[in-house]
């Protein structure tokens, strides 16, 4: 049975309560949707470029910014990687934001096989490594860290998740996040793409925990500014089987938190101080829109018009409106005309 060993120190415990306060304000505060539909937008640019950056990938966030808008015709695999991360972190929005979500290993499989979709063997995207794996230095090139044997994988997660959820209503939300978080990353279930699903994972626990903030939150974004950190913090040096009964959470739950905390206060400045009116809110067909491009990449006029039963004049103002926001862009002539975001 997973039991990990971890103290909540005076600077754990300072930074659960500011971290309580800071979810608490945030969310009962309430924006116009078109302000949070520009913001989700940003986070979901900097969420992608962060986390797939810290991985190594070497596209800055301009050019991230541009594929998202605009998926190039033939796509490499580091742009493969930013649209594959921005897919699923749109999937994961849509399904917390209805309420679908439930923690488990089959979440965490369908994370993964979004995450690494055409960037792995088919027979290896969504499912445990069956293979020995090792983790090295990026610097060095030396092996660091040696994970537990395939056969150990699947038990160690099962045992893993068990844990999450049968502590929901004892250890804290925010520890029972980095908690999970570190124990992924040392049992490294997959041959590539650990760290990307790791991160949409604990997002997930993150948004359980009561963070409604979770569309416009991009943890991995502090993270990415000190990588080294980051892995220094996050693993662990050695063989896995001498390391599992010494392992203390403490340190990392301690840096985990500091980076909530920084992302909290990043959202929190964002934000601008203006409540949401009549005037100021979109319709829910174009949300609708939205939520389209979102999954989809793009939209079409006869796309929206199996969606709505808006008449051909008033979908051609819809799209003229979320324009004039710029919450989308017009891509294309005539029939070929379509819209991305």
């Amino acid at each position: 049975m997973f039991t990990p060993k971890y103290a909540i120190t005076n600077i754990l415990l300072g930074n659960i309560k500011r971290i309580n306060s800071l979810v608490f304000n945030l969310n009962n505060r309430r924006f116009p949707n078109v302000v949070l539909a520009r913001l989700e937008n940003a986070a979901r640019e900097i969420s992608s470029y962060a986390s797939t950056s810290i991985e190594g990938n070497p596209l800055p966030l301009t050019e991230v910014k541009k594929i998202l808008k605009s998926t190039p015709a033939h796509i490499r695999d580091s742009e493969k990687e930013v649209l594959n991360y921005n897919l699923a972190l749109g999937k994961l929005n849509k399904k917390i934001g209805l309420g679908k979500v439930s923690f488990s290993l089959g979440l965490i499989l369908g994370i993964h096989k979004q995450v690494m979709d055409g960037l792995l063997p088919d027979f290896e995207i969504g499912v445990l490594r069956q293979k020995p794996v090792v983790v090295h230095n990026p610097i060095t090139g030396q092996i660091i860290y040696l994970p537990p044997d395939a056969k150990d994988v699947r038990p160690l997660i099962d045992d893993l998740v068990d844990f999450v959820k049968n502590n929901k209503q004892i250890v804290d939300p925010l520890i029972l996040a980095g908690i999970f978080h570190k124990q992924f990353v040392l049992i490294h279930p997959f041959i590539d793409g650990n760290g990307r699903t790791t991160r949409l994972a604990t997002k997930v626990l993150l948004a359980q925990m009561g963070l409604n903030t979770f569309k416009l939150f991009s943890f991995e974004n502090y993270y990415n500014q000190n990588v080294t950190r980051y892995f220094e913090t996050v693993g662990e040096k050695g063989n896995y089987y001498d390391l599992a009964n010494q392992v203390n959470f403490s340190t990392w739950l301690e840096y985990f938190s500091e980076g909530i905390i920084d992302e909290l206060l990043r959202v929190q400045k964002t934000l601008p101080d203006v409540e949401a009116g009549p005037s100021s809110e979109l319709q829910e067909h174009q949300q609708k829109i939205l939520e389209f491009i979102r999954e989809k990449g793009f939209i079409k006029n006869s796309d929206y018009a199996k969606i709505t039963n808006r008449a051909k004049a008033t979908r051609a103002l819809d799209f003229q409106k979320l324009i004039s926001l710029g919450l989308i862009v017009r891509k294309g002539k005539g029939k070929a005309t379509y819209y991305i975001c």
